[in-house]
């Protein structure tokens, strides 16, 4: 089939490819009751002209985290007019002012002008706003480690949870979500004053879970008969073992691109087989690309050496180059293993104890490091 055929082709397995993009809100949310529910306790007071509580929403990439929190907003905005929602992307948005232009467009249904009008103004018109109509703001900041690393992360707080001193009357709340586990969040001492959260935690899902949620996402996303029981299942055990739902949401859609460029009316094995090759080089260079650069040193040491190494004698070798404890050189390795670059093996007992060995989960060759 040539490229004309692939674009011009009139029939297709899909019945709805949106179902498999990133921002898609199953209608089905299964699994995340207990943690929906932790989310509504916080917000009930609010809803009854209380104080809403603060909280912190922690779990792995691909856990559900922003889902049940969007659902929950959902649910909370269509119950009352006295609640005001704003989820906030802080990949995206990581400055004062362009946090709280998306608080002031939830507020009053546009943004405000990005020149001209400072920061206090567009703050001023929020709170006043919050305190006329006597209603209380929630505001969750969907990865907020990236407004630490923006330095912004005291001072947007610190705006949003103590505007009672200045406006009296004003019910705030935080909900921080954290996909990064080893995060550790530090804010200064005025800020925890009146950041005491509650923290909801988002577990990894079982294998059961992740093939009925992907199970629901090929009925929405693809026609009767398309997707064999067989193939699915190999679709979810992927998935369990590389520990993130989105890598088996997008093996689906992958698997049904390949499919019907075949001219297939099903997935076979050979598609699945294709989409497997194809997603383990995107993931490999994405996750590259994500590194620091300590980690990248390290798993250039790694990559570089000549023989099996064991984490006792690249600990010692690290500690040499870079200056770092082991305690750092620990959690780096960690890093690698848990990005799924690397895997360890302990191999018995070494001069410090049980012995790892480090095994690299790619071909360096095939890739730019």
């Amino acid at each position: 089939m040539g490229i004309e055929d692939i674009l011009m082709y009139d029939e297709s397995l899909f019945n709805n490819i949106n179902a498999f993009d990133p921002d898609y809100m199953p209608p089905n949310y299964n699994f995340r009751d207990t943690q929906m529910e932790g989310m509504a306790m916080a917000i009930r007071p609010a809803m009854r002209g209380g104080q809403p509580s603060n909280a912190i929403i922690l779990g792995s990439p691909a856990t559900g985290k922003t889902t049940a929190i969007k659902k929950v907003f959902e649910m909370v905005e269509k119950t009352t007019e006295k609640v005001i929602c704003v989820y906030v992307n802080c990949q995206i948005h990581t400055t004062r002012f362009g946090i709280f232009s998306q608080v002031y467009k939830k507020v009053f249904g546009y943004l405000p002008p990005e020149t001209g009008i400072p920061f206090s103004k567009i703050y001023a018109e929020i709170m006043k706003n919050l305190q006329k109509n006597e209603k209380s703001l929630i505001v969750a900041f969907d990865d907020i480690n990236y407004l630490f690393q923006s330095k912004n992360a005291n001072k947007v707080v610190y705006d949003l949870l103590r505007a009672y001193e200045e406006y009296p009357g004003v019910r705030t709340s935080i909900f921080a979500i954290l996909s990064d586990l080893e995060f550790k969040y530090a804010f200064d001492k005025n800020v925890n004053t009146v950041f005491i959260p509650q923290e909801i935690m988002f577990p990894l899902y079982k294998y059961s879970e992740i093939e009925d949620i992907l199970r629901d996402r090929a009925k929405a996303g693809f026609f009767p008969g398309v997707l064999s029981d067989d193939i699915l299942e190999q679709i979810a055990m992927y998935t369990l073992e590389n520990g993130d739902l989105r890598v088996g949401i997008n093996l689906l859609k992958s698997c049904g691109n390949i499919a019907e460029a075949s001219a297939s009316r099903e997935i076979t094995q050979e598609h699945f087989d294709k989409a497997i090759d194809s997603l383990v080089s995107i993931n490999v260079s994405e996750t590259l690309k994500s590194l620091n650069d300590v980690e990248k040193e390290l798993l250039k040491m790694i990559v570089d050496y000549d023989g099996i190494y064991t984490a006792g004698d690249l600990s010692e070798e690290y500690k040499q180059k870079t200056g770092s404890s082991y305690a750092s050189f620990n959690r780096t390795l960690e890093k690698l293993e848990f990005v799924r670059l690397i895997d360890t093996k302990f191999t018995g007992k070494g001069s410090r104890g049980q012995s790892r060995q480090i095994i690299l989960r790619f071909n360096p060759e095939d890739y730019q490091i």
